[in-house]
């Protein structure tokens, strides 16, 4: 009888879970952090290759992106391939706050009354989170701009026989807000947005997508349960 009544009893429904902000938070950051350390040293030289300035016979001081890293290393070392890095290490865990909690509101307040969220409506959450995210991605691309290209403004000066002084992020950000006020951290916000907004259209509602048509976990019967059919002797004997 035992055996009976326990397969009568329904098997409990999957409840959606409602996962919080910190894990994604910590997450998010964890994963930022890595992606700098990984792709910095590219991003350096993309930079410097940007930046270099051609002299009036042509001359290169960077001839390839190879010759950018070998001339980096043997003047400035290891450590001179994240010149920089510090800022966006920093702020990396703020900009995946903003963006994470930004995209998840969104999404719940474009949300329909019967819990269906068009690919339309995900793009704009997508689109809003990055038009929020620039708040702390302008400053910190700027003064990470400025610090990399530091290296190969002192590297230029130096091959002219002048020195020139090292200058922090804190002093870089300190420099424009009394030169130009708040507003000068905030410099080429267009094109930042412009990047961020794209992207952010384009990710979140790619990765929503992609994540529902992943596996899923199969819900598993409780093992009291279980064990009553699977020991339908011992269940006879209570």
């Amino acid at each position: 009888m035992a055996t009976i009544e326990s397969d009568k009893i329904p098997l409990q429904q999957p409840k959606h879970q409602q996962f919080s902000l910190l894990p994604k938070v910590i997450n998010g950051g964890i994963a930022g952090v890595i992606g700098v350390t990984c792709v910095f040293p590219l991003d350096l030289v993309k930079t410097r290759l940007q930046n270099q300035q051609v002299g009036p016979n042509g001359e290169r001081m960077y001839k390839s992106m190879f010759d950018c890293f070998r001339k980096t290393y043997a003047a400035e070392g290891y450590f001179g391939m994240y010149r920089g890095s510090g800022v966006n290490i920093l702020l990396i865990t703020p900009e995946k706050a903003i963006k994470l909690t930004a995209n998840d509101y969104f999404r719940h307040k474009l949300t329909t009354k019967d819990g269906k969220l068009p690919i339309s409506s995900q793009m704009v959450a997508g689109g809003l989170a990055g038009a929020f995210q620039i708040v702390v991605t302008t400053p910190m691309e700027l003064l990470k701009i400025q610090m990399q290209d530091a290296g190969r403004v002192a590297a230029a000066a130096k091959l002219a026989g002048k020195t020139v002084e090292k200058v922090s992020a804190t002093q870089l950000a300190s420099q424009l807000v009394k030169e130009k006020g708040i507003f000068g951290l905030y410099k080429g916000i267009g094109a930042t947005g412009l990047r961020d907004v794209t992207f952010s259209v384009i990710y979140f509602p790619l990765f929503a997508t992609l994540n529902d048509l992943g596996p899923r976990r199969r819900l598993r019967r409780p093992m009291a349960r279980r064990s009553s059919k699977a020991y339908p002797i011992a269940s006879l004997r209570r």
